[in-house]
């Protein structure tokens, strides 16, 4: 994860424990990440439910997997996007969303939607 830079240019910050890609904690972007696993956003209920009509269930815990359900979570980039299209985005950390975010989504609209917690 050496010289992972965030949106702001500076140090990647953590996003939470059990998260990204490699499950690290970070937002990092390797290149086997084919998603861009790089938004690091504070769930809500209205993107879970959004995400669940996609077919993606971050909601119930997997015990199987280690998986107790989301409070932070690397989103994808491009699902970050369509979120945000749907007036749905979860709030992102700045600090801990990978610049590769900024690759599929605006620096603008990612601050429009910055965690204020």
């Amino acid at each position: 994860m050496d010289n992972q830079l965030n949106v702001l240019g500076t140090h990647l910050a953590l996003c939470d424990c059990n998260t990204g890609y490699t499950r690290k904690g970070f937002c990092e972007v390797p290149n086997s990440d084919f998603g861009n696993h790089s938004v690091c956003a504070v769930m809500t209920n209205e993107f879970l439910q959004f995400t669940l009509a996609q077919g993606n269930d971050l909601i119930s815990p997997n015990p199987m997997y280690n998986f107790p359900g989301l409070n932070k979570w690397c989103l994808c980039a491009s699902r970050w996007l369509q979120a945000a299209q749907a007036n749905v985005a979860p709030p992102v950390i700045l600090e801990a969303t990978q610049q590769k975010a900024l690759e599929r989504i605006s620096l603008a609209l990612l601050q429009v939607h910055q965690y204020q917690g």
